[in-house]
């Protein structure tokens, strides 16, 4: 099996291995925006699950504001959805509107994010990744890499109060606690976007002295550190070798930057958020309670691991 089929069958599994919901079942799906490349496959993704299922998706774009999304999930419980996915675009305050959705007995699935709440009975399930994780194998891998070298480390952070920004800012702290040569000496958020990972690291080169003082890069995700490569190269810089670069996601672009030797590392986040969704919502309709946490696998890539092939592999699934 090839490993584009792999891929594909790993996206598709959960459709086939697990009855379907019934095909008359509506789920609306409060989706961040299109922030990344990422993004962007979880919502093709999820189009292509719902489709396999079918299920009738209906998606709501909030240019990754939060207020979008609480009209977003109001209009859903308007229209009398069966169910509703949220991936929430910052952690806090959304009780008052999913206790409006656990009033009108419409079950809301988080995804890829996780929330904040003292009743975490408004929401059925969150399926994420262990973002913490994510973040303590970048840093580990970056302390094995230096191998006892000194390495000041530029971080460009998620969005402000996003649960998946502030738990793989503490998971590469926790993966390079200890190793004293390595320190995060520059911290900015980039909005998980390209353009404003480019412009946050034109300032971190500007600030040291050109570059010469910076080590690495660690970006939360693989968008911002295409923003940030560019600006590397702008300023006469080799990235992935005056520069290290780990980031998050995998998405096509970092693996052909890998291939290139712009970037040297990335850890998988998988956009199938939806199938493993729409399965608990099929245990939920067959009266069984689903896990309160589906942890997705994530996998650390390098050079080592074929990344022309990787790209092949990603590029069809809506990046």
């Amino acid at each position: 099996m090839t490993l584009k089929t792999r891929l594909l069958a790993g996206v598709l599994f959960t459709a086939l291995a697990t009855p379907a919901i019934a095909a008359d079942m509506t789920v609306g799906f409060s989706q961040i925006g299109s922030e990344s490349g990422w993004r962007a496959a979880e919502t093709s993704v999820s189009k292509v699950e719902a489709e396999k299922r079918g299920i009738t998706l209906k998606i709501a774009d909030a240019q990754q504001k939060q207020e979008n999304q609480i009209k977003a999930i109001r209009s859903f419980i308007a229209q009398g959805v069966d169910a509703i996915f949220l991936a929430p675009v910052v952690a806090t305050g959304w009780d008052a509107v999913l206790e409006e959705a656990k009033d009108a007995e419409i079950p809301v699935v988080l995804l890829d994010r996780s929330i904040e709440t003292k009743d975490p009975s408004l929401y059925l399930t969150a399926v994420t990744s262990d973002s913490v994780h994510e973040g303590e194998v970048a840093g580990k891998w970056l302390v094995d890499t230096v191998a006892g070298k000194s390495c000041n480390v530029v971080e460009l952070q998620g969005t402000v109060g996003a649960s998946v920004a502030t738990n793989r800012k503490e998971g590469f702290a926790k993966g390079i606690a200890g190793a004293d040569n390595v320190k995060i000496i520059r911290s900015q958020t980039g909005e998980f976007t390209r353009a404003k990972g480019k412009e946050v690291m034109e300032s971190f080169i500007k600030a040291e002295g050109g570059g010469k003082t910076i080590c690495a890069l660690y970006a939360h995700n693989d968008d911002m550190a295409l923003g940030a490569i560019q600006a590397m190269k702008e300023a006469g810089l080799k990235p992935g070798t005056d520069i290290l670069v780990v980031s998050i996601d995998a998405v096509p672009d970092i693996f052909k930057a890998i291939a290139e030797g712009e970037a040297n590392a990335t850890v998988e986040l998988t956009p199938n958020m939806a199938g493993p969704a729409f399965d608990a919502l099929a245990a939920y309709k067959d009266g069984k309670a689903p896990p309160k946490w589906i942890q997705t696998e994530s996998k650390l890539y390098t050079k080592a691991d074929d990344p022309m092939g990787q790209y092949d592999a990603r590029k069809s699934l809506g990046y």
